[in-house]
């Protein structure tokens, strides 16, 4: 395994190395201290790169853009002292697979980056925290009453009592499963089902959900299971 850790303190660095050594023996790590750094060190080998947001040669998040334009099937975690959920959202907005608050534990990191590595996305619980109960991540309330959701640029309303309705028992088990980040592959296993069959229900439940991708209906997911848990 090949790993690229990208922060502008050596003792961060040498802290999430020591922690993701434990991932397996005989990691491979490419280290960077700048964004000139990185842009050097990063290749289509990586397994996975964990880069910070502020670092020498960053112009907001514009490094993790180029990373995500010449590396694209190199999954993304951003490793950052920010907890701002808007910062959080627009780093998982422009692909990349979890977002970790230095803040956190680093066990608490190490589960994130098997999760990624297992191929799904770790959305931090201060992101949904930070929400109205029962609204979807960029998601505002429209008129006075009852847990209405739509997504920032329009789009028809939709009460949990409607996606309930519109969603099958076998769609509600993939979507309980989409929420605890779960990939597809262990969304089959799980439910018994093939992987091609995850992806259609998954299809059904992303126009339900109203949103464009993994990430945005991992985040509606997790609102809408703890909503539904409140």
């Amino acid at each position: 395994m090949k790993i690229l850790i990208a922060d502008d303190h050596r003792l961060v660095i040498e802290a999430v190395k020591a922690k993701l050594s434990e991932l397996e023996p005989g990691i491979e790590f490419v280290l960077a201290m700048s964004v000139d750094e990185l842009l050097a060190g990063a290749n289509d080998d990586l397994d996975l790169a964990v880069i910070d947001l502020n670092m020498p040669g960053a112009d907001g998040q514009a490094h993790i853009d180029e990373i995500r334009r010449r590396h694209p099937a190199v999954p993304v975690i951003v490793l950052s002292g920010y907890e701002d959920p808007a910062i959080m959202r627009s780093a998982l907005e422009r692909g990349v697979l979890g977002f970790i608050p230095k803040a956190y534990s680093p066990e608490v990191m190490l589960s994130a980056v098997r999760l990624v590595l297992a191929g799904g996305v770790y959305v931090p619980p201060m992101m949904l925290t930070a929400l109205p109960p029962g609204i979807v991540a960029g998601v505002a309330p429209q008129g006075g009453g009852g847990e209405v959701l739509t997504r920032g640029g329009g789009g028809a309303g939709q009460t949990l009592e409607h996606l309930r309705s519109v969603l099958t028992e076998r769609q509600v088990e993939v979507l309980q499963l989409l929420s605890q980040g779960k990939p597809n592959k262990l969304i089959g296993r799980s439910l018994g089902i093939s992987e091609g069959t995850v992806k259609i229900h998954l299809a059904a439940i992303f126009r339900a959900l109203n949103v464009r991708n993994r990430t945005e209906a991992v985040v509606a997911a997790q609102a809408l299971t703890e909503a539904q848990q409140a």
